[in-house]
């Protein structure tokens, strides 16, 4: 028969925490499941500590040459045989029941994708500073259907809100399967918001159960702390993708709520294009993007209260995390720290 949970896994260069990312999965309280880890093609050790596991029910994958997460996880997702399809980061790691409880709510609901709220925790750290549902604003105490318009307003770039964008949820795989949905190969940061909203546009029933169950760990060499550029040009590709789509041309309001979104990951990139190259002492790049992109000043005067906090909070704290979170989330930490 096949496992109620495929655990997928990409792992690219993370032999410090892939053996933690593995042992969380394999301990889940729910057995019938199977861990899938695919390599791409790193240059450590993290296939040698993946393959030193001894548990019939995790399969290990070595790319020979590197392809990139997205494509990673869709050769997982292939190679997949459970009912439910569940992403984990390597760097990233479950709470013991995660999976026995959202599988049991999902069942519930009648569910095809569910996520739980997620722990943040900084690298090196031995206890969560936040959850993303505290970070938020946003008060959720019980398990609710998100929809494709809440589910974009809430996660604008740079802007305080949910984010879910940043959960890991569980994936009915017949859904899946169903609609033909796979990471998009082409996207190399932030791929999970776009799978979200593949499934979401195709009538998926979501559901947030507002309990951590999932460690999200923030550390320097992550995507996520790389130039925004590359991930700001790839969303205003994809956004304009799908308002394309005539499903999202049918519905008024997520046409507004990606209009928004759109605008708002241009402004971005207008400002980082001339910011990125001023930091690298390319001053001749950073002149030419500000005469292409005269926004670029309106922009930087409405920040520069926000980047003066962060610069002060990073001399005194050495913390270079500062310069990556909202101005909502930096001014919570602070007060919490």
């Amino acid at each position: 028969m096949n496992p109620k949970v495929s655990v997928i896994i990409p792992a690219y260069n993370t032999e410090a925490y892939i053996g933690e990312a593995i042992k969380s999965a394999l301990e889940q309280t729910l057995h019938d499941i199977e861990v899938i880890v695919v390599d791409d093609a790193s240059s450590d050790k993290t296939v040698e500590i993946a393959k030193s596991f001894i548990d019939k029910r995790l399969k290990v994958i070595v790319n020979q040459q590197n392809v990139g997460a997205a494509a990673a996880r869709n050769r997982a997702l292939r190679a997949a045989q459970g009912e439910w399809i569940a992403v984990l980061d390597s760097d990233d790691w479950y709470a013991p029941e995660r999976l026995e409880k959202l599988v049991s709510l999902a069942d519930e609901k009648n569910a095809d994708m569910i996520a739980d709220d997620i722990y943040l925790i900084n690298d090196g750290e031995t206890s969560p500073w936040s959850t993303l549902i505290q970070e938020s604003g946003e008060v959720i105490e019980k398990i609710f259907q998100v929809d494709i318009v809440y589910f974009v307003e809430t996660d604008i770039f740079g802007q305080p809100g949910l984010h879910l964008g940043l959960s890991k949820p569980l994936f009915k795989r017949e859904f899946l399967l169903q609609h033909g949905i796979e990471y998009d190969e082409d996207i190399r940061m932030g791929q999970d918001y776009w799978l979200d909203m593949k499934c979401l546009i195709k009538g998926a029933r979501f559901f947030l159960e507002p309990k951590p169950y999932y460690f999200y760990r923030s550390r320097p060499g992550s995507l996520v702390h790389q130039s925004r550029l590359p991930r700001l040009n790839q969303s205003c590709k994809a956004t304009n993708s799908f308002m394309q789509q005539e499903a999202v041309k049918k519905n008024t309001a997520l046409m507004s709520a990606l209009s928004h979104s759109l605008a708002v990951y241009k402004k971005n990139l207008a400002y980082f294009q001339v910011v990125e190259p001023l930091k690298q002492g390319k001053w001749l790049t950073a002149l030419t993007q500000m005469t292409k992109n005269p926004e670029f000043f309106s922009y930087f005067i409405s920040r520069i209260n926000n980047i003066i906090e962060r610069r002060v909070q990073y001399l005194m704290t050495r913390d270079k995390s500062v310069f990556h979170m909202s101005y909502n989330t930096q001014k919570k930490r602070k007060t919490t720290n």
